[in-house]
């Protein structure tokens, strides 16, 4: 059986998936089998296996990081928040229902079983698993049914080292404050401490350090400095959420003037933003999240992306006066509008609903960009696969990769529309689907189901050109065949891995693995 080591925060965004990430990597280089375990994620970007199964998508990175494929095993438990007090619960890759926070609390023991039984495979197949806990564990309401962090530990005989993050300050009275509230069972499976985003002179924070290790009796294992020059796929929307307020705007083309102006409209329910990274990383590329109170500029192209509440953010868009503003922009020919799956049914004529599997409004109107209708039924099941489809656009015709998480048909009336994307392949069986998108005549809408359709390297760059030729600039005509993927993501796991090594005690943290009893 593996051995393991627990990475716990003192609270949420502290940095404990980049470290389980980083820890994968430095093992696996290190000549071990590795894989990474969280019982249960709550998040809004997920991925999905080969299988058609839902995890959450810090586990698909770490599980790279380990150079393995993403297996249901990793994330037993996911939770898809679909309002401030409800979730959609996915047990093992599949939905079983939305349940209430009360509900969910009352539900977490039935999981326990599941969740040994996804780590014991894990387990048997590997030398180390990596777990990473959720929030903190010092949050005594949630203690009874736990089922992320000191539980899990204590389960599964799980050492555990405890990450603080100094950036928001406070970084002392939140680990010494996290360990007063724990048990002394708990306590004494805290084996180091690790603080992460360091900004400042290690010769100023050392007698910091060396307090803290007094006042615990713990080791701290590293000081992680704070970095921006790795890319990572975050987790959730708290990051983006963040960045968002600050205004957040990457400019890739620095050197160009006149470049191609991306906007994503920041929904409350946003899913699956990695969508954009690719985007983002383009030379003569600006792409910006459009936060709320915040105005649509002049872009060229507007993004709707995907929601896991598409009629409550269709309701955002039209009371925050964004719904009108992208209707105006794609009818007088200022800007492509394009749709990603929940965003994709919001360009439609009408939303059903009416047996609230997504919401409680049984029908509203769509911002009636496209001539179709989005029903959300029962009896549909959440389509969760790995696809390949072909474009049949007027920029790109060809083969492209992705997948789909959604709820909800969308049928179209006879009328002047085309199918944009036809499903050839879903979780490795060939099919013949025309339900992948569609684009209205001109080309100034288009929507899809496909996920990650701006990974595809040709089709990214074809898209572009066609916004440049568009905006009257020279297209770029690059050979994908001979051009380097925009990010090198294996690349960025070792930059990671190497970061982190240089400014942990790596002897430590096998001591830490191989010291736990059997």
């Amino acid at each position: 059986m593996a051995r393991t080591i627990m990475i716990q925060g003192t609270g949420s965004h502290v940095g404990k998936s980049v470290i389980v990430a980083a820890l994968c990597r430095i093992f696996v280089e290190d000549g071990y089998e590795v894989a990474p375990f969280k019982s249960q994620n709550m998040a809004l970007n997920s991925h999905v296996t080969k299988e058609g199964l839902e995890i959450g998508r810090a586990q698909a990175f770490q599980a790279f990081a380990a150079r393995k494929e993403p297996v249901v095993e990793m994330n037993p438990i996911l939770l898809k928040p679909t309002s401030d007090t409800g979730a959609q619960v996915i047990v093992r890759g599949k939905p079983i229902g939305n349940m209430t926070a009360k509900e969910y609390h009352d539900y977490k023991p039935k999981v326990l079983n599941i969740i040994k039984n996804c780590f014991d495979k894990l387990a048997r197949e590997n030398d180390i698993v990596v777990i990473e806990g959720a929030g903190s564990p010092a949050e005594v309401n949630l203690r009874e049914n736990d089922i992320v962090n000191m539980s899990i530990a204590k389960l599964l005989n799980a050492p555990v080292v405890l990450v603080g993050d100094i950036d928001k300050g406070g970084v002392f009275a939140w680990l010494v404050g996290t360990l007063e509230l724990l048990d002394d069972e708990s306590k004494e499976l805290v084996e180091g401490i690790l603080i992460n985003k360091f900004r400042g002179d290690m010769d100023i924070l050392k007698p910091g350090l060396e307090f803290l290790e007094r006042r615990v009796n713990k080791p701290v294992i590293g000081v992680i400095p704070y970095f921006q020059d790795i890319r990572i796929q975050e987790e959730d929307s708290v990051s983006l959420s963040v960045s968002v307020e600050k205004g957040r705007i990457r400019v890739a083309g620095k050197g160009e003037e006149k470049g191609i102006n991306i906007e994503v409209v920041y929904l409350p329910h946003i899913s699956n933003f990695t969508d954009f990274d690719a985007l983002e990383a383009e030379e003569g590329v600006s792409l910006r999240f459009v936060g709320k109170g915040e105005k649509i500029g002049e872009p060229d192209v507007i993004i709707i992306p995907g929601s896991k509440n598409t009629i409550g953010d269709l309701l955002y868009l039209k009371n925050s006066g964004y719904a009108s503003q992208i209707v105006e922009k794609a009818r007088n020919g200022k800007c492509v509008v394009f749709g990603i799956c929940g965003g994709y049914q919001m360009l439609c004529n009408t939303l059903i609903d009416p047996e609230s599997v997504e919401s409680k409004v049984k029908e509203t109107e769509g911002l009636g960009l496209l001539p179709a209708t989005t029903i959300f039924e029962s009896h549909n099941r959440k389509m969760t696969n790995q696809v390949r489809a072909i474009a049949n656009l007027e920029f790109y015709k060809g083969e492209i990769t992705g997948y789909e998480i959604h709820m909800g048909r969308t049928y179209f009336a006879d009328c002047d529309i085309k199918n944009g994307f036809t499903i050839i392949k879903r979780s490795g069986k060939n099919v013949m689907d025309n339900s992948g998108g569609a684009v209205n005549s001109d080309g100034s809408v288009i929507g899809t189901y496909i996920h990650g359709i701006f990974d595809n390297d040709g089709f990214r760059r074809a898209f572009l050109d066609y916004i440049r030729v568009k905006k009257g600039l020279t297209p770029l005509n690059m050979d994908v065949n001979k051009s380097k993927t925009v990010i090198d993501w294996d690349a960025e796991y070792n930059k990671l891995a190497d970061f982190v090594r240089r400014n942990i005690d790596v002897d430590k943290v096998y001591g830490i693995i191989s010291n736990q009893s059997e």
